[in-house]
């Protein structure tokens, strides 16, 4: 792996901190009138989202991590409750990835088989990450009934698609409509004819 020192982190670069995989998401290169220069850089934790911000001297240096993003396929869940794994195949080489509920974060909700996604994997071995599609198009299996005369500007109501979200959609939609959704804020988009 290399060393990436003062001059070398930019954003989008993957480095190892205290042992987890980082994604450095801004870096400021400062030089003040007085003393020495530095890079002060923000970074987010690819495992649990959690983020930081770090400086570095002159003298300072990270390792790169090895984590890469890849196309992959969701292909199903095994087992129940805590314990499912989500299996994903790589579109190229057919190996097969599982991830656990922590790496799915929430891209679970929108998952129901074949979607692609982009996959982080750690060590070439570990998924620590998971990015849903932008858009989805899911069946509505529960909500209340529409009223004749309802309109898309009067509010919403929460409907439960089939995998197990719960989104607000307008007063005009309906049970077994299917829906396309943002995944990246989680809302109706348009219903799909």
């Amino acid at each position: 792996m290399a060393s990436l020192g003062l001059n070398d982190v930019k954003t989008g670069k993957k480095i190892l901190h205290n042992g987890d995989p980082w994604v450095i998401t801004e870096a400021d290169f400062i030089k003040p009138g007085k003393g020495q220069a530095f890079t002060r850089i923000r970074v987010r934790n690819l495992k649990d989202g959690r983020t930081t911000e770090l400086t570095l001297k002159s003298s300072d240096s990270y390792e790169e991590a090895n984590a890469t993003d890849t196309d992959a396929s969701f292909s199903y869940i095994e087992g129940t409750g805590d314990e499912r794994e989500w299996v994903f195949m790589h579109s190229e080489t057919f190996e097969q990835y599982r991830a656990n509920l922590a790496a799915m974060g929430d891209a679970w909700k929108w998952l129901k088989g074949d979607e692609q996604c982009v996959i982080t994997i750690f060590n070439e071995t570990q998924i620590i990450a998971v990015q849903a599609p932008k858009f989805v198009e899911l069946k509505i299996v529960e909500t209340d009934p529409g009223v004749r005369g309802d309109t898309s500007g009067g509010g919403g109501k929460p409907a439960t698609l089939e995998t197990g979200a719960v989104v607000r959609v307008p007063l005009f939609v309906n049970q077994d409509e299917t829906i396309k959704v943002d995944t990246r804020t989680g809302e109706y988009d348009s219903r799909v004819k």
